[in-house]
């Protein structure tokens, strides 16, 4: 390993990052232009990450062993996905520096922790019960009294385990349906659009945050984003001191995303949040001169963080499933940026890739 100071890793020092999708790909092509080197731990026989990272290791998250092998072989631990079992940094924790932390991964994995953890900052979120037994599902909504939304409190996301629901619903087949042992019943928003903020923190506290922007979801997935999002300045100051706000409480190193309502009364409710690099920050590798990869990359190992500036505005599209087949007819598309991610195989729901599209400032 590369030799390195207490407060920073120089070049040629060892990332390792736990999860191998194409969030980690992108980190890994960001860290190996600033001269990292980048060890990627999956499961996954053919994790994208692994195409373009100089050493991996395939091995189930409870691993103790190749756990314990990853984590000597690195100088620092990162991951691309909060759905990393928290025993698994446990396991490493006394054997190698982790960012963003144990803490920051807990509270983004149960969103009972996390609606808690933004009450207790005063953050507002919608109304929400939690659910532990169908007779707490039948208690809470009566207490609803309306329309919502029943998830589970983990394992969810792009609209996995989560059902619309009303009051006087029959509570057998939506808690049936559902599966979970933990679940949380939140109101329903009609929302005026839904913004998301990337914000970047260094050990030494120096934050940087990006603009926010608007998402566009489809099947409740993220199919565009567009930079800036049309809200009005004050509620993009509100919006970037919230995430600004999270980050410095969960006492983040590395990126954050921070998903948010603006309501009908032109008000934030934050939905939830992401201790990672996000999908809905993918347009900042085309429009700033350092992406929001490049910035855990720096935060990570210790070094300076790059401006959030823009030199840009932009629109970011999903590629998802078979939209895929387009790429070539994108890649004779002038000024359309293409980014693939090297999965074998596109099935429906799966994210394959994204175009980014500039527009002047």
């Amino acid at each position: 390993m590369a030799k390195t100071s207490s407060e920073s890793l120089d070049p040629g020092s060892t990332i390792g990052i736990l999860g191998g999708g194409q969030l980690g790909r992108m980190t890994a092509t960001a860290a190996s232009r600033l001269g990292y080197i980048v060890h990627i731990y999956s499961p996954d026989e053919d994790a994208p990450a692994k195409q373009v990272s100089s050493i991996y290791t395939t091995a189930s998250y409870d691993d103790v062993d190749k756990l314990s092998s990853f984590a000597q072989s690195v100088d620092v631990v990162t991951f691309e996905f909060e759905n990393i079992p928290i025993e698994s940094l446990l396991a490493i924790q006394n054997s190698v520096l982790i960012r963003p932390g144990y803490r920051a991964l807990e509270v983004a994995q149960d969103r009972l922790i996390e609606k808690r953890f933004m009450s207790s900052l005063g953050i507002r979120t919608t109304d929400f019960w939690p659910v532990l037994s169908i007779d707490e599902l039948e208690s809470a909504l009566v207490s609803l009294n309306g329309n919502g939304v029943f998830k589970s409190a983990r394992f969810g996301y792009d609209g996995k385990n989560q059902i619309r629901v009303s009051t006087g619903d029959p509570v057998g087949p939506v808690w049936g349906k559902m599966g979970v042992d933990a679940g949380i019943l939140e109101r329903w928003v009609d929302y005026l659009m839904e913004i998301s903020v990337i914000v970047a923190r260094s050990s030494d506290g120096e934050v940087v945050v990006y603009d926010p922007v608007q998402n566009h979801h489809e099947n409740y997935m993220l199919s565009s984003t567009l930079v800036p999002a049309p809200i009005n300045l004050e509620l993009v100051s509100q919006s970037c001191e919230i995430a600004r706000q999270i980050a410095e409480a969960l006492n983040l190193v590395g990126v954050l995303a921070v998903e948010m309502f603006v309501t009908e009364e032109n008000e934030l409710l934050v939905n939830e949040i992401a201790p990672r690099p996000h999908n809905s920050g993918h347009w900042t590798i085309d429009a700033c001169a350092c992406s929001q990869f490049e910035q855990l990359v720096r935060a990570v190992c210790g070094v300076p963080l790059g401006t959030a500036r823009r030199h840009s505005n932009a629109k970011m599209h999903n590629l998802i499933g078979d939209e895929i087949e387009q790429w070539e007819q994108l890649l004779r598309e002038p000024g359309a940026i293409v980014h693939l991610y090297g999965k074998s195989e596109a099935r429906r729901g799966r994210k394959m890739g994204h175009v980014t599209r500039l527009m002047p400032l």
